[in-house]
Parts: C-alpha cells; sequence; structure tokens
C-alpha cells in the first residue's frame, strides 16, 4: 500500500500546471545535484528536499515553471510524494513534446552524496508509476536520457528502469486504491426556494468547505467549515467557479454538476 504525502500535507495549493489525461507511460528522474545522506536517516529532511526543489523551480525565470516539474517523488524511506499529482503535464522530461509523450516520477537521489536508491525508494518509485498508470499513463517505463541528452537518472536508477523497473521484495503491492469521490447531489441541496440554504445541515457542506479550502478559497475568517451551509460557503465556492472561467450568473451559487465533479469532494 502506497505511503503517499499529499499536496494539501505539504502545505500546497493545488497544481497550475496543465492538465494531461494520457500519456504513453512514465520517465524516471534523479536529482542531478549534490543529495545529502541526511536523507538515509531523517524522513524530515526528505520533506525538506522536497519542499526545496518545488521553491528552486518555481523562482527558475527561465523555465518559467507553473509547479514543482514533476508528478511524485520518492523517498529513501518507500514515501511517494505528490507533486504535480495525476493528470497534469510534466515539466520535467526536457521540452514540449517529451513532456507531452510521459509523465515524470524522480527518485530523491544525485550525482553526489545519496547516489543509490535503496530497495524503499525503488518500491515508491513503482507505486508512482502504478499510480499514474491507473489514471491515463502507458505501459512505457523510460530514464530521462532516453529521447534526451541527460545523465539523468543517473547510473543506479537508469540500470533499475532498463531491466524493467521491478518492485523489490517486501515493498508493498502497488498503488492505494482510487479515491472516491462524493456525486452531484442536486441543486436543491444547496438553495431554499430562490435564496441560498443558510443554516441547512450536511455532512457535504463540512466536506466541499474542506477541499474548497485546501484549493485556496477558503473564506472562514472566525468559524471554519462545517455542517450547517454559511455565507462563506457561499462566497467561496463562487470564487472557485470563477476560477473555471465561469462568469454572471454561470459563476453564482449553487454548485453545478461540473464544478462539483471537478472540486473532488471525499465521500466520507
Amino acid at each position: 500500500m502506497t505511503k503517499l504525502v499529499t499536496r494539501k500535507e505539504l502545505g500546497w495549493p493545488a497544481s497550475a500546471a496543465p492538465l494531461q489525461a494520457s500519456t504513453r507511460g512514465v520517465k524516471v528522474h534523479y536529482e542531478g545535484t549534490t543529495v545529502s545522506t541526511n536523507l538515509l536517516t531523517d524522513h524530515g529532511a526528505c520533506i525538506a528536499e522536497w519542499k526545496a526543489i518545488r521553491k528552486s523551480h518555481l523562482a527558475n525565470v527561465r523555465e518559467g515553471y507553473s509547479d514543482i516539474a514533476y508528478n511524485y517523488g520518492a523517498c529513501p524511506h518507500g514515501y511517494l510524494l505528490e507533486g504535480r499529482g495525476i493528470g497534469r503535464r510534466t515539466g520535467a522530461n526536457g521540452n514540449q513534446p517529451l513532456n507531452q509523450a510521459h509523465y515524470a516520477v524522480v527518485g530523491l537521489v544525485g550525482d553526489k552524496g545519496l547516489t543509490e536508491p535503496t530497495d524503499e525508494m525503488l518500491g515508491a518509485i513503482r507505486d508512482g508509476i502504478e499510480l499514474l498508470r491507473l489514471h491515463g499513463a502507458g505501459t512505457e517505463i523510460k530514464g530521462h536520457r532516453d529521447g534526451y541528452a541527460t545523465a539523468c537518472p543517473g547510473g543506479p536508477l537508469y540500470a533499475w528502469v532498463q531491466k524493467g523497473a521491478p518492485r523489490p521484495a517486501g515493498t508493498g503491492s502497488g498503488p492505494a486504491p482510487a479515491p472516491k469521490y462524493e456525486p452531484f447531489p442536486g441543486p436543491s441541496l444547496f438553495m431554499a426556494g430562490s435564496r441560498p440554504a443558510i443554516g441547512r445541515s450536511s455532512r457535504l457542506f463540512t466536506a466541499m468547505g474542506k477541499r474548497l479550502v485546501a484549493r485556496g478559497f477558503g473564506r472562514y475568517y472566525k468559524v471554519g467549515p462545517g455542517p450547517k451551509l454559511g455565507d462563506a460557503d457561499v462566497h467561496a465556492y463562487e470564487a472557485y467557479q470563477r476560477s473555471l472561467g465561469y462568469t454572471g450568473a454561470d459563476a453564482k451559487w449553487p454548485p453545478g454538476p461540473t464544478s462539483w465533479d471537478k472540486l473532488h469532494v471525499p465521500n466520507v
């Protein structure tokens, strides 16, 4: 079972990377710089490394990254670290055609310091590959150097890729089941006649509000998302709908099925 660290747990907003529903497969990467061996004994150092990679990518004006370049990272302790995540075009494979062809998973190893992937890291990379396969990736598994002039993903990782990226024994059996989301409940839940149903209680309002906060649309100044629908829920959802390109009456409350499905309200 995948040990997944999500963007929410990392304190990151939803990825601004372009959507892409499918690829021919996945390319494996490494950092290509000195990586501290402290990562082997301190998982907190892995999280700090992952955050530093995103920070450096966002600061790279020449490349113009919209987010960390990779869909996922893998640490020496076997954790899969969410980057751009599912259904997002990578920025890691060298140029636009290559980025469109493959998603990207990076192992937190480099060309100095920590250079050898642990079995747990290889298992996590394999988890990322299989998770992406469940969501549109084809069967190809390649290294970054395949089709692009680079040393990435380094000798040890590339040798593993050339063997077919086998899962090491004892590293689990694959990714966690795909998350389940609440289907659109219909507009009547959200309205009392022609007005928002302010004060109505539903567990869906709590789950919806938490997803809005995670997406950066929280407007809960004194009280967080709760079972009773409030003005903050309405304003946050309308701001979210505007972010999707809706304008005028189409951006107003109540939620519609398309925006609801994109919000990914968890089935709790």
